[in-house]
């Protein structure tokens, strides 16, 4: 896979897959981390004066022109981060319009095109659109391993018509991932959370080969527990999956690998009842009970696994995260690693949206070697497989 930090380039025309697809409350970005991401790469195109265009998508506007989810309002973020004295915008992908921006354009400048997916062609992978978005630039860099697991026309279709190159951010995705999971120390601890087995049954298989312990939290949690006959009350389970959660621990138990289930649970009748809040054995939730988060025994349990282990990968919150004060778990287990890995060599990975929010919000930041902020991909390569993206950066040979 050829890299940009090999790459010399100066006054060309350059193509950008980054990801922009912020979270937005109130008409706010409300986390910064994959703008903050790319600006190494922009930085270094902008400062080598190359016409730089940016491709992104936010939201899933399934190839129409929707106006909730224009990217326009992204040009002044830019700017501001960038410290660029403009960042031009672009609201068509048509090749004659964009020839026209680049004409308009000073080397140096960078110009953000309208939402991809407002174009149908995008997630059908249509290489007539790839080669058409292609035809005006010299070089392609894929900044964006956050999305490169879909294999979309500005992911993997373009790289069949241009050189393409792995952008700064990507690369680093990629190095730190390998690193940890190639040569990880042991013993070593997985925390996995979330709220379906179904989205990382895959993960699962894959981790019990690697990992001494793993901890199953969140909602998943209920579905393994059902599968060792337990009663979970009116907890959020996946029947179709329990069978697949008794193969799951039969194979870890082949592999010496020892799943830690809950112990304890933070129940109520509903989510929204915050105040009769009780806690139980998980040998005996009510039927009318639905756990909500790991208990304190169940946060003992994983810490003291935390506190033997020299290497720690985390994904996914232990409880409904989102709703106080069922974050209370989550929060604990940050400032635990913490508490821990400033007074030890844990080796430590955190990926997925809510559990860097969660770190963020126990201010555990430094306590992590790498925070990922690829989501669906980060979870794709902890599977075992490479994403689509890096593959055809990996074969394209222009």
């Amino acid at each position: 896979m050829k890299q940009l930090k090999n790459l010399d380039c100066t006054n060309k025309k350059i193509i950008v897959r980054v990801d922009l697809n912020v979270p937005v409350f109130e008409d706010k970005i409300t986390d910064y981390s994959r703008i903050h991401a790319i600006l190494p790469t922009l930085e270094k195109l902008t400062k080598n004066k190359n016409k730089v265009f940016l491709i992104a998508h936010f939201g899933r506007p399934k190839g129409e022109v929707n106006k909730k989810y224009s990217i326009e309002f992204l040009c002044p973020e830019l700017k501001k981060l960038s410290n660029l004295n403009k960042v031009h915008f672009l609201d068509s992908c048509d090749q004659k319009i964009i020839e026209m921006k680049i004409s308009e354009m000073g080397f140096g400048e960078i110009c953000l095109l309208e939402n991809i997916r407002f174009n149908s062609e995008e997630e059908k992978n249509d290489l007539n659109f790839s080669k058409q978005l292609s035809s005006c630039f010299d070089i392609y860099i894929n900044d964006a391993f956050s999305a490169s697991h879909r294999n979309h026309a500005s992911i993997t279709g373009i790289t069949k018509y241009l050189p393409s190159y792995a952008g700064l951010s990507f690369a680093k995705e990629i190095e730190n991932l390998d690193k940890f999971l190639e040569n990880t120390n042991k013993p070593n601890l997985a925390i996995i959370g979330g709220s379906k087995v179904s989205t990382k049954i895959k993960v699962l298989e894959n981790l019990v080969e690697i990992f001494d312990s793993l901890v199953i939290g969140g909602a998943m949690a209920n579905t393994f527990l059902l599968s060792n006959n337990y009663n979970v009350g009116t907890s959020l389970v996946e029947n179709d999956f329990v069978e697949l959660s008794k193969k799951i621990q039969k194979k870890a138990e082949s592999k010496n690998c020892k799943i830690l289930l809950p112990i304890d649970a933070v129940c109520s009748k509903k989510i929204e009842d915050t105040v009769n809040i009780e806690t139980y054995s998980t040998n005996n939730i009510p039927n009318n009970q639905m756990i909500l988060d790991v208990g304190e025994q169940t946060t003992k349990l994983i810490s003291d696994e935390i506190l033997k282990s020299k290497s720690l990968l985390w994904n996914g919150p232990l409880g409904a995260f989102e709703y106080s004060p069922f974050d209370k778990s989550t929060i604990s287990i940050a400032n635990i690693i913490q508490n821990y890995s400033s007074n030890s060599q844990l080796n430590t990975l955190a990926g997925g949206g809510d559990t860097l929010a969660a770190i963020k919000k126990a201010k555990a930041n430094d306590a992590f070697k790498y925070l990922s902020t690829a989501g669906g991909a980060f979870l794709e390569w902890l599977e075992g497989n490479k994403s689509p993206g890096f593959i055809a950066l990996r074969e394209n040979n222009f």
